[in-house]
């Protein structure tokens, strides 16, 4: 029994040693094949950097997927700068995996740095890349401008008026159109003003160029004394652009605004002198209203004057101041008096019959 009972003994220690060796072999396998997966999926871009002198470390791009990292951007993104030759230090790999975590765009900032290499006279460093890349502005775009400027219609197209309307000191409108030929400022690109700026600047210049003209032929035989105007006042000052030319496209005669200005100031003071008018008419009329109540309250005055006669006649009676005597003298000489105006009103409208035959 004891022998037996070692025999099974030994039988079950052998099972278990070959359950742990099974148990180890499966996760050497299993480590084996996540090795391999995962070595097949970093080895083209790691032999791919490795032949093309990136040197971006297998370690690297094992970091960069648990950063989440789009490591195929970063390989290809410093790959491009070693081959175009940028040699700026700070252009490291871990400064790309950086941007990228930022939120820029890598493949647009490296472009950008080896368009400004190509064109050798553009002076731009990963850093200031980078920052025009994160404000929001295309880096490319900007690079592109300043090698090739753009060209700026004033106004834009789609505006509101389809010229710019000044006047010059005769009075005379002029209709133009401009064309801003503008580069690039890398320079002040983060902070500067944009194109809507310089639109408002020149389109400033130019009405303030015309309205200091001393008429509107001189502006119509010399259109660039305009673009000079303007581009003394230095307009692309904090902006992100360099203006190269102002060009004049097109220049219309409007209508006489000085003519128009003349006339609505004449009709005005047409205005004005009939309201003097009218009111002086209505002074006369007022006063002459308050004469003609002058002269009924003297007329009161003299009826009443009239009136208290007879009172006083009477009184001279009672009185005796006066007799019937002087009395009936008073009424002779009264009748007399109305007898001789009589006369001298008939002689009076005799001569005025005999003299209008004559006349006509």
């Amino acid at each position: 029994m004891d022998v037996l009972n070692l025999f099974l003994l030994a039988q079950d220690v052998e099972s278990g040693r070959m359950m742990l060796l099974i148990i180890a072999a499966l996760v050497v396998v299993a480590v084996v094949l996540v090795l391999f997966g995962v070595f097949a999926s970093y080895f083209g871009l790691w032999i791919q950097s490795l032949l093309t002198g990136a040197k971006v470390g297998f370690l690297d791009l094992i970091g960069m997927t648990f950063r989440k990292v789009n490591t195929r951007q970063i390989v290809r993104a410093k790959i491009m700068s070693v081959q175009s030759g940028l040699t700026d230090p700070d252009l490291t790999t871990r400064a790309l995996e950086a941007h990228a975590l930022a939120g820029g765009n890598v493949q647009q900032v490296t472009r950008a740095l080896i368009a400004a290499k190509k064109a050798k006279t553009i002076s731009l460093t990963f850093k200031e890349a980078t920052a025009i890349d994160l404000a929001g502005r295309d880096v490319l775009e900007s690079v592109q401008t300043s090698v090739y400027p753009k060209v700026i219609d004033c106004p834009p197209r789609g505006a509101a008026k389809s010229s710019l309307d000044a006047v010059a000191k005769d009075g005379i409108q002029l209709k133009v159109k401009a064309r801003v030929t503008v580069r690039a400022n890398l320079q002040q690109l983060i902070g500067g003003a944009t194109e809507e700026t310089i639109i408002a600047r020149v389109g400033e210049g130019i009405v303030s160029a015309i309205g200091s003209a001393t008429n509107h032929k001189a502006v119509l035989e010399n259109p660039d004394v305009i673009s000079k105007a303007v581009l003394a006042k230095r307009l692309d000052s904090q902006t992100a652009f360099e203006i190269v030319s102002i060009d004049i496209a097109d220049i219309d005669v409007g209508a006489n605004i000085g003519a128009r200005l003349q006339a609505d100031q004449a009709e005005a003071d047409t205005q004005v002198a009939r309201a003097r008018a009218e009111n002086k008419r209505a002074s006369a009329v007022a006063a002459e209203k308050e004469m003609e109540a002058r002269v009924e309250e003297s007329r009161a005055q003299l009826v009443l004057a009239q009136a208290a006669v007879p009172e006083a006649m009477a009184d001279a009676f009672r009185s005796g101041k006066l007799g019937i005597l002087d009395y009936f003298k008073l009424q002779n000489v009264s009748a007399d008096t109305e007898m001789r105006k009589a006369i001298a009103t008939a002689s009076n409208d005799s001569d005025d019959a005999y003299s209008e035959p004559l006349r006509t």
